[in-house]
């Protein structure tokens, strides 16, 4: 899967936080650590193409890039206009995605934790954005409220995964799909406060190279909040 997961205070520029300012489980950063440092680069460096479409229209404000990895995303909005704060947990993603950064000229406030850790002001990003990811299932459903809780009022929640992965089977790698959050989990907990705009299955628009680039299709969840 495109795993993307991301806590701390937003820095004010384009350098990620310092190693020791993670907050999060040590044991979730040295497993995306010791990813990220297998391969040179480990995504494509192109921005999300469901990210891409779904934000065409939108007028450009506060967003929040949940799992930023490399910081493709990050940069493709922040060249948009967008005022962009990128969470990730892994701290060799974060220095890679700060490199991109400074070379494009655009500035990014880098967050170095889980999400559920991220002291995020509430109900102050006008896009949540999650592309693929890594997020933990938990009994309280922290993650899925997390997300939610993010949104402004009259901001839009996009939540964009690989299709078929939550019906998987547990197989011997680890990946149980019993361990992760997936859409249809974040809309069910949506409530009259929000309107669904998109709720689909639809073919990728796979970026060239990249882990990830052999899933055929998306589910896509677009929602706005209402109030």
């Amino acid at each position: 899967m495109t795993e993307n997961i991301a806590a701390g205070s937003p820095a004010s520029d384009a350098h990620p936080p310092m190693a020791d300012a993670y907050v999060g489980d040590p044991a979730v950063r040295a497993e995306w650590d010791n990813r990220y440092a297998d391969r040179q680069q480990l995504w494509s460096g192109r921005p999300n193409g469901a990210l891409v479409t779904e934000v065409a229209g939108l007028t450009p404000g506060r967003v929040l890039d949940v799992g930023c990895g490399e910081g493709a995303d990050a940069v493709w909005l922040a060249r948009g206009g967008w005022d962009v704060t990128a969470l990730e947990v892994s701290g060799v993603a974060l220095e890679r995605a700060a490199g991109h950064a400074r070379d494009a000229g655009v500035a990014v406030r880098w967050v170095h934790a889980t999400l559920t850790d991220a002291a995020l002001p509430p109900a102050s990003f006008d896009l949540v954005s999650a592309q693929y990811p890594a997020l933990l299932r938990t009994p309280d459903s922290a993650a899925e409220r997390a997300l939610i809780e993010a949104v402004a009022v009259g901001g839009v929640l996009l939540l964009v995964h690989h299709a078929g992965m939550d019906s998987r089977q547990p197989d011997e790698s680890g990946f149980d799909p019993a361990d992760y959050v997936w859409p249809s989990m974040v809309m069910d907990l949506l409530g009259d406060d929000w309107v669904v705009e998109v709720d689909e299955r639809r073919a990728r628009l796979v970026p060239d190279g990249g882990a990830g680039a052999h899933h055929a299709d998306d589910l896509v969840l677009r929602a706005r909040r209402l109030r």
